[in-house]
């Protein structure tokens, strides 16, 4: 028994009631729609290919899209990062002398 597209509100028409219980669930399965297959960012059907090289084919696939930076770009960053370690280690330097005194001083007293 398909079920009637419900076009409005008042024209949708429940299926009829079956006796026994068997036949209600034959009926609720024959009404479940399949799921329906994954489609990719384009909205193209995926079809399932498996193994490794599949992967490193869209690994080079993907690699290929990156903008990767220029050399000027790299020094840049490198410089900001070794400036940023070396401000983090003298500020935890710092805190370890300043720590380590108040230990030794007031909690030993030494």
């Amino acid at each position: 028994m398909a079920r009637q597209p419900r076009t409005r509100r008042g024209n949708y028409q429940a299926p009829a009631q079956s006796s026994s219980a068997a036949d209600r669930a034959r009926t609720r399965r024959r009404q479940v729609r399949p799921v329906e297959e994954t489609k990719s960012q384009t909205g193209r059907k995926r079809e399932r290919e498996g193994g490794f090289r599949a992967f490193v084919g869209e690994s080079v696939g993907e690699l290929r899209k990156v903008e990767w930076p220029g050399r000027r770009q790299v020094f840049s960053a490198t410089v900001v990062v070794i400036i940023a370690v070396a401000v983090v280690g003298f500020y935890l330097w710092v805190a370890d002398e300043a720590f380590s005194r108040l230990v030794q001083n007031v909690l030993l007293n030494l």
